[in-house]
Formats: C-alpha cells, sequence, structure tokens
C-alpha cells in the first residue's frame, strides 16, 4: 500500500492525455484470492502526440500476468512495470490500436475498500476518485471517457446477483457451477463511475414508466433480511425520476437504474452510471426507530446521487 503524501495538482499545470481509451471489454473471473481481470482497450493517440511517446497506464496493487498490443504479447525489455505504472515503451506508430492486459488482485485482502474488494461475502467496488488503477492497469484520470462492456463470472452459490453499469445483455450458466452476466453502458464514462456487485443479495422491485412512456426496471439490492427497511428509499427514487423530468426534462436513458446497499463502503453514496451504491446507512429506514432526520437524509442522498445521472456526470 502506498504511503507517501500525494502530490498537488494544480489546474495551471494541467495537460491533455496522449493517449485516450475509446472502448474498454472488461473480463471478471471473480474469486475471493485471485480475481483475474482480463482488459482489452482500444485506444487512440491524441492528433498533438508524436508518433511512438510511451503510453503510461496507471496502476496499484495490481499483478500483472500478460499484455499484448494487437494481439502480440509485449516482451519484457519493451515495457516497464513497477508499483504505480505500466509504461509501454514502444506502441505502435498508428493512432488506433488495442491493448490487452490481464492482471490478478485479491479482493479479499483489499482492506481499503478502493477498487475490486471483498466484504461480507460480497464483491463490491468503490472507484472514485483513482480506485479504478486497483483493479487494472488504465489511463486511470476523469478526462478520458470510454464505452465500458463488463462480463462478469463468479459461482452462482456464492454470488448469484452479478451487476455492473448500464443495461445487462445476456446471462448465462458456465461449468463447475459457476454463472455469468454481460453488462453494457453505451455512455462513455470516466474509470471512476465504473462499478461492479456480485453477492448474495435480497431485493426490491418497482417499475417507472418514463415522459415518453418507456419502462425502467428499478431495483434495490441490499443484505439479507433487510428489504423491508428500503421501501423508503424506492419511493424517494421514484419521485427523484419524476421531479427530474417534470423541472428539467431530463429522462433517464437506460433500461434499468440500479441501487446496491451494503454495510461496508467507504464513502456514503456513489453515483455509477446505472449502478448506484451505498453505504446502507443512507437507504434503510425502519418506521419504529427512524426519525424525521433519517429519512430526510434518505430522501436528500437517493436523490442527489440519482440527478449526478445528468448533472455533474457528464
Amino acid at each position: 500500500m502506498r504511503t507517501e503524501t500525494g502530490q498537488v495538482v494544480r489546474l495551471k499545470d494541467y495537460r491533455k492525455p496522449d493517449y485516450r481509451v475509446r472502448t474498454v471489454d472488461l473480463t471478471f473471473r471473480l474469486h475471493p484470492d485471485d480475481t483475474r481481470v482480463l482488459a482489452r482497450l482500444e485506444i487512440e493517440r491524441d492528433r498533438d502526440t508524436a508518433a511512438g511517446v510511451p503510453l503510461e497506464l496507471d496502476g496499484d496493487e495490481v499483478a500483472l500476468i500478460s499484455v499484448a498490443i494487437n494481439g502480440e504479447a509485449v516482451p519484457g525489455d519493451a515495457m516497464q512495470v513497477d508499483a504505480n505504472k505500466l509504461v509501454l515503451k514502444k506502441p505502435p506508430r498508428k493512432r488506433s490500436f488495442s491493448v490487452e492486459i490481464e492482471t490478478s488482485i485479491s479482493p479479499a485482502a483489499n482492506t481499503r475498500l478502493m477498487g475490486l474488494y471483498r466484504s461480507s461475502g460480497n464483491y463490491c467496488t468503490q472507484c472514485e476518485a483513482q480506485g479504478f488503477r486497483r483493479i487494472t492497469f488504465f489511463t486511470d484520470r476523469p478526462d478520458v471517457l470510454a464505452v465500458y462492456t463488463t462480463r462478469i463470472e463468479a459461482d452462482e452459490s456464492e454470488a448469484p446477483v452479478l451487476l455492473g453499469n448500464g443495461n445487462c445483455t445476456e446471462t448465462g450458466k458456465l461449468p463447475d457451477g459457476r454463472h455469468y452476466a454481460v453488462w453494457h453502458d453505451p455512455h462513455p464514462k470516466p474509470s471512476y463511475l465504473f462499478a461492479l456487485v456480485g453477492g448474495d443479495l435480497d431485493s426490491i422491485h418497482e417499475t417507472f414508466v418514463t415522459c415518453s412512456g418507456r419502462q425502467v426496471a428499478l431495483r434495490i439490492f441490499v443484505e439479507k433480511g433487510k428489504t423491508a427497511r428500503a421501501a423508503y428509499a424506492m419511493d424517494a427514487l421514484i419521485r427523484s425520476m419524476k421531479w427530474d423530468e417534470e423541472a428539467f426534462g431530463r429522462e433517464y436513458d437506460l433500461d434499468v437504474f440500479n441501487i446496491v446497499a451494503v454495510s461496508d463502503f467507504n464513502m456514503g453514496a456513489m453515483e455509477n452510471k446505472g449502478l448506484n451504491i451505498f453505504n446502507d446507512r443512507l437507504v434503510l429506514a425502519d418506521p419504529e426507530t427512524a426519525s424525521d432526520a433519517d429519512y430526510q437524509g434518505i430522501e436528500r442522498v437517493i436523490a442527489h446521487e440519482y440527478f449526478h445521472n445528468w448533472t455533474g456526470n457528464r
């Protein structure tokens, strides 16, 4: 774990990235101690960047398994790897190319709760502000927006629920009691809005009809035995979606909106695209014990994170 003091980054020192990531295809093979992450990145060199400038990707406590460029393995002398960086010294001179990276991470050992971690039997991510680099080597900065497709594989008995950003496009069974789900988010986003959840969770369901007549599936996932305490949060979500349409004409733009509330989350809540993740103290309320202030807090944060869909993210 890094312990050095962070460096101050000033606006006057801003420099646009030499390379941008246009699409990200991820495969997660979930395992408590050895989760394999396969990332295929479509890279584009900036027009003002000279051909041959090294490609630097951020990392933090990830073990590199392999790297390939356009399907060809990168030899050891053509790259540099340390605790914080993967540098590809000789990227292609063409402006566009693909990079395939396989990494290994240990969610169970991730006590920082940043990146992908496993707690209380559930897999969860937190990538704001620089947590995505704890999953794979990446250009982990908010001015690099990409379209993400995520395939999640897991032991079905351990993680019957598999969630990602965007819409679920495919599910299926795998050998040895495993299963998978594929999620696609068509809207370009920065890496800090990436999210993944896998676990054995309960849920409540509703449907919201948008102003154009589309049906959106709403789901709130909670730890076992807590669904009765999530009703007010669902009501607050529906009212927030309706208010945003009426006040600003902003219609939700995916087929599903998921909220996950877990007890081990190092922020109050996070507005990941289509998959908001909350500390459950800001979602759950028992009418027998909750105060007016508790309900007000739930309503405020549910609305705040939903409104990020159009305000603040893009």
